[in-house]
């Protein structure tokens, strides 16, 4: 028994060291040109023909992220609990978990408590290849925790405290306890335009469009996706 659950644990982290490759573009054509010429690729051509045209991925690519994703989760889905496991190996010096449930809720877009491979792709197509709106369409949703349309300052403060939680020990010099507070005070009062206490999504968009340093913030969601 030990032995199985040793050889999951290896087999999880290696996708996570695979999923993290793809999620920071650091997955390139040549080490995909590579794994294709090593290995067999299974696939369902119908449905990778459909996410190509769907999705700003090639076919080779999908076919990569296909193989990866099926090696490792056979059901086809990954659940929220496989999603901590993943991040909480990449982040042992803190507490990913809050974090992780949020990223998978953004990632769960038909929010049936599982992560498909047409989810994921279709995430990670505008993560790494979408246009500045798009992403940022994405990042507002991620922030949006009860997806009702709005950013209120504590969604927005609870996103920042599980950053922070995840990173926090790893920075320096270390954080002060209300860092995370301060960072929404500026943040929330440059995007909220009209002072109506929420922020819509298009004085996200437009804010983080024309305020540099709203876009440097972005940076903090971009590196720790």
């Amino acid at each position: 028994m030990s032995g199985c659950r040793k050889r999951c644990k290896r087999e999880i982290f290696k996708f996570a060291q695979y999923l993290f490759r793809a999620l920071t573009g650091t997955l390139q054509t040549d080490s995909i040109e590579d794994e294709i010429e090593m290995a067999t690729v299974r696939h369902r051509p119908e449905a990778l023909e459909l996410l190509e045209a769907q999705s700003k991925f090639t076919k080779k690519e999908l076919q990569i992220l296909y193989r990866g994703f099926k090696n490792e989760c056979p059901s086809g889905i990954v659940n929220e609990e496989a999603f901590k496991e993943i991040y909480s190996q990449f982040f042992p010096q803190g507490d990913s978990t809050t974090y992780a449930h949020f990223l998978f809720n953004a990632f769960d877009t038909d929010h049936n408590g599982s992560v498909s491979f047409e989810d994921f792709v279709m995430g990670l197509s505008i993560l790494l290849r979408g246009t500045v709106q798009e992403k940022l369409s994405w990042a507002f949703n991620l922030y949006d925790i009860n997806k009702d349309g709005y950013i209120t300052k504590e969604e927005m403060l609870d996103i920042m405290k599980a950053i922070y939680d995840m990173m926090g020990k790893c920075t320096y010099p270390v954080l002060q306890e209300d860092a995370p507070r301060q960072h929404v005070e500026t943040f929330f009062q440059k995007m909220d335009r009209n002072k109506d206490g929420v922020v819509t999504i298009d004085e996200f968009i437009e804010s983080c469009q024309k305020d540099e340093n709203i876009m440097h913030s972005m940076q903090l969601f971009e590196n720790v996706i």
